[in-house]
């Protein structure tokens, strides 16, 4: 019984001592953000608590640059960027996992391989793509958004992860609903997506995340400071020869809150098990 509490202990330890470690990074920004003007952010050795603890940063940051308007873009982006993975993936995924055709193992491998792919090695050939189809903010505020969603509205990870999901649905359900007379579409509709909720919530949550913290696509597209997203926005914050880091520090706690609060609205979901999924669809 000893050894087993020392175990536990010895395991919740190096559990706790892995947390700090992970969240020093972001306890430092904060720490950063709330120093005063009068406190260097480089002093040696390193200041952890702020001598003059202040919020002016982050007022000062609000003044400097429009944050409601760089967070209606992000939030437009991230929307619906997460909508059409949704939809997309899930519809990839369902010929892949419950039908029966030739070279359906090929493509999924062809699907798989291009995870191994950067998005630096192909932002070139995409660029034009976009650029051709005039998918850019120069021909209109539409076109700029479509530019930021539609290269990523699908992605290998979203179909391997749903197709996965599909496969350890009983396919007596589907059968089922068959025979009464649904059609394809409503047994994905009616039948698999409500099964799969957990998963869904896992892929809405990764793709949101990673669509409102991403800066290089924006950044290249964008030309016009309407549409920037919070990232390009943010960086708007450092100068060509100087930068203020407790406002891009500021600014960077300010930027990621929508995301704290997406991950605690989807938190049940996310740690539900694919059973319990089923059994509430």
């Amino acid at each position: 019984m000893i050894k087993k509490i020392l175990k536990t202990t010895r395991i919740h330890a190096f559990l706790i001592l892995m947390s700090i470690l992970s969240l020093f990074p972001f306890l430092w920004l904060i720490s950063t953000a709330l120093k005063g003007s009068g406190e260097n952010v480089f002093a040696y050795p390193p200041i952890f608590i702020p001598q003059n603890c202040t919020i002016e940063n982050f007022v000062q940051v609000w003044k400097k640059i429009p944050f409601l308007l760089y967070f209606f873009n992000s939030f437009i982006v991230a929307a619906f960027t997460t909508i059409l993975n949704l939809i997309f993936s899930s519809l990839a995924a369902y010929p892949l996992a419950r039908m029966n055709f030739r070279g359906k193992n090929f493509i999924f491998t062809l699907i798989l391989s291009t995870i191994m792919i950067p998005f630096q090695s192909i932002m070139l050939p995409v660029y034009l793509i976009i650029l051709k189809l005039h998918l850019v903010d120069s021909y209109g505020i539409i076109q700029g958004y479509a530019g930021l969603i539609f290269p990523f509205a699908v992605n290998a990870f979203g179909i391997f992860l749903m197709r996965q999901t599909f496969l350890k649905i009983p396919k007596e359900m589907e059968e089922a609903a068959f025979i009464d007379g649904c059609s394809i579409f409503n047994i994905w509709l009616k039948i698999l997506i409500p099964m799969s909720a957990p998963s869904l919530a896992v892929l809405a949550i990764f793709t949101f995340i990673g669509s409102w913290g991403e800066f290089l696509w924006p950044s290249i597209v964008l030309t016009d400071k309407i549409l920037y997203t919070l990232p390009v926005g943010v960086n708007d914050l450092q100068g060509m020869f100087s930068a203020n880091w407790k406002f891009i520090a500021a600014g960077s706690i300010i930027s990621i809150i929508p995301i704290i609060i997406f991950f605690i609205i989807m938190q049940k979901y996310f740690i539900s098990g694919q059973t319990e999924g089923a059994v509430k669809g």
